[in-house]
């Protein structure tokens, strides 16, 4: 659930395209808990050499210090996405949706609760399931816990290798700016805000019939957070879903070395078909 820094991104391909035309298309950009926009990496720089206006939002509780997650509540976050989304589709012809760990999650809970119209869903490494390799066997004491509010608002979940990144270099630029203390990114979530995340958890896997526009899948075979069953599970019961498993990468994939692949596909499912696009 890391996100990297903006001076750290990774340098995004130039590419050739036909453009959007100017101020028709939207897309709103959820980050992951914890994160901000720069959870996409290059990816809305991208989209917008594409033609796209791209618009991000920031989670209630995010943006200031990991303490102002106390209290936040899924369906705050929820209503924060549904808000933007429909302040958008007041200016735009077409607003598309795309969000990243988290944020891919509420992606997918609001497209069950407004009309997309002709928009499209992107999620991207949506941790439907938490059972990556790096959870701990002991990850589901946490529900225990989740009984004794005291005791959950004063555990704290803290970010540690591999920061969501097998690219070495681009995980030891992470390490450095946390431990600069940075504020690209919290160092650290209260187990109360997981709490909150295991319950939009759970929304989402109810009626993903519901999800009528076309959706890209994007998850990472070597997730740690979550494994592909996740993906699998969206593109069986979402019904006009696609899902695509990059083999490089961690949970950050946007900005790990998959992370062409990754804009080449969110592209391609933008992009009109009649509109050729190559990410160079």
């Amino acid at each position: 659930m890391l996100s990297l820094p903006p001076a750290f991104q990774p340098t995004s391909r130039r590419s050739a395209f036909v453009p959007q035309p100017a101020g028709s298309v939207g897309i709103l950009i959820v980050h992951g808990l914890g994160g901000t926009e720069a959870d996409l990496g290059a990816l809305s720089r991208t989209l917008q050499r594409a033609g796209f206006a791209t618009h991000a939002l920031t989670l209630p509780g995010h943006g200031g210090r990991p303490e102002e997650l106390h209290g936040v509540r899924a369906e705050d976050w929820v209503a924060a996405v549904v808000a933007h989304y429909r302040a958008l589709a007041a200016r735009y012809q077409t607003v598309h949706l795309m969000g990243m760990c988290l944020g891919a999650l509420l992606a997918i809970e609001v497209a069950k609760r407004v009309d997309l119209r002709d928009g499209r869903l992107v999620v991207l490494a949506p941790p439907v399931f938490i059972d990556g390799w790096a959870m701990p066997w002991y990850r589901d004491v946490r529900h225990v816990v989740y009984r004794l509010p005291w005791l959950a608002r004063l555990l704290r979940i803290s970010e540690s290798e591999p920061y969501g990144i097998k690219n070495e270099l681009m995980r030891a630029m992470v390490q450095a700016k946390l431990s600069d203390g940075d504020a690209f990114h919290y160092p650290w979530v209260p187990l109360t805000c997981i709490r909150e995340l295991d319950r939009l958890r759970r929304w989402v896997r109810l009626e993903l019939n519901r999800v009528r526009t076309p959706t890209l899948i994007v998850h990472a075979r070597e997730d740690e957070l979550s494994s592909p069953r996740s993906a699998a599970l969206l593109a069986r019961r979402i019904p006009r879903a696609r899902a695509v498993i990059v083999g490089n990468s961690y949970h950050m994939l946007c900005v790990d070395n998959d992370r062409k692949q990754v804009a080449a596909e969110v592209l391609n499912h933008l992009l009109p078909q009649s509109s050729s696009c190559t990410v160079l």
